[in-house]
């Protein structure tokens, strides 16, 4: 009875170090893992990196990951090729049913926000609800912040734990959001997610890039 305790103690920390390693979402050759789900053909890799391209008049475009998640802490590097483009991770996302002619429904769930039109005061890693038109970070709460780094790589880390969301950029820490029940009571987990926002017809082309995605679920 002893040696079967100590080997179910064994195998229960085994299985618990394990559901804690990190995993790569992106292997830097292809999109294996991944799906675009609104537009097609806007991402495609290039000597490791994701790029994605906005076009005009296309609308937002996603690429997301084939696996859900619920707790987790996310890892990525980030850059804004052209910093007219706006842009956004997804997390714990889902889509709407397709409406008639439509292969993918809507995005809707958590953004980390990304973005290149105030390096001043940037709002990049406050938490937009994209689909819900409204910001979960409150608007009284949002950090204005001088971490992003205009045309350079800039390392995301963000922890996602119960209704709680907390980002860094650079290593600094941005803000803790909680997430209103409703939203949290309809998405506790969901796929990650690689945004390129829509640009006005007549702009663009504009690029974004990733590298380096992993996550650790908690």
């Amino acid at each position: 009875m002893k040696l079967l305790f100590v080997l179910s103690l064994s195998l229960i920390a085994s299985l618990a170090a394990k559901g804690n390693q990190w995993v790569d979402l992106f292997n830097g050759h292809t999109l294996e893992g991944w799906t675009e789900k609104t537009k097609e053909g806007s991402f495609r890799v290039e000597e490791g990196v994701i790029i994605g391209t906005a076009r005009s008049g296309l609308g937002s475009t996603f690429l997301c990951s084939n696996k859900d998640y619920g707790d987790f802490e996310l890892e990525f590097e980030t850059k804004l090729v052209d910093n007219e483009l706006n842009s956004g991770v997804q997390i714990r996302s889902k889509t709407l049913e397709p409406k008639k002619g439509e292969k993918y429904g809507a995005v809707y769930g958590p953004q980390v926000e990304v973005t290149g039109r105030n390096f001043v005061r940037n709002g990049s890693g406050n938490i937009y609800g994209q689909g819900w038109k409204t910001w979960l970070t409150p608007q009284e709460s949002k950090k204005a912040h001088t971490f992003f780094k205009d045309g350079e790589w800039n390392h995301f880390r963000v922890v996602a734990k119960g209704d709680q969301i907390t980002t860094w950029i650079n290593g600094n820490e941005i803000i803790t959001t909680t997430v209103p029940a409703d939203r949290h009571e309809t998405n506790p987990s969901g796929f990650i997610g690689l945004q390129i926002h829509g640009i006005k017809k007549g702009t663009g082309p504009f690029q974004v890039a990733w590298k380096n995605i992993r996550i650790r679920e908690l």
